[in-house]
């Protein structure tokens, strides 16, 4: 029955429906997309950084800020949005929905302490492992759609394999 409340809120528009920014954290190597991934506090399910935006910033800022606190890294964030995915945030008696914008991050330094390392666990995968481990089919759609287009721009000479 609670799946099928979550999938009528997910496709309803609602002036009550958050807006959060999330960073999308990934590294190139031997010519692939590496994802970093963490798990959420209240579940542990895998996601990518996110969290609500701050006053005073821009989306694609926040979202870096977000990657740092919650899995330990910093690098280049990009300023054009990946995409969005709508998800639910449950709370112990509340549920609502969340439309999160994602941006890109390059990663360019992990550090080895951070602020949110005892709730959280990180891992680096690549695309299969990452769209496997994703629960949400939309997010897992804009790791691929990232993974493609940066493998196409860095990698010219490659073939972008559907998987």
């Amino acid at each position: 029955m609670q799946y099928l409340t979550d999938r009528f809120l997910l496709r309803t528009r609602s002036p009550d429906t958050e807006r959060q920014v999330g960073a999308m954290p990934y590294a190139l190597h031997k010519k692939r997309v590496t994802f970093l991934l963490i798990t959420s506090r209240r579940s542990g399910r895998w996601i990518f950084p996110k969290g609500s935006m701050i006053d005073g910033q821009q989306p694609w800022e926040t979202a870096a800020l977000e990657a740092f606190e919650e899995a330990g890294v910093e690098g280049n964030i990009g300023r054009q949005l990946i995409g969005t995915y709508r998800t639910i945030k449950k709370g112990p008696m509340v549920r609502k929905v969340v439309e999160v914008d994602m941006y890109p991050l390059l990663v360019t330094h992990q550090h080895t302490t951070w602020a949110e390392m005892k709730s959280r666990h990180r891992h680096w995968v690549l695309l299969p492992e990452a769209k496997r481990l994703l629960s949400d089919p939309v997010l897992a759609g804009l790791a691929k759609e990232l993974g493609q287009s940066l493998v196409a721009s860095h990698y010219p000479d490659t073939a972008v394999i559907n998987i």
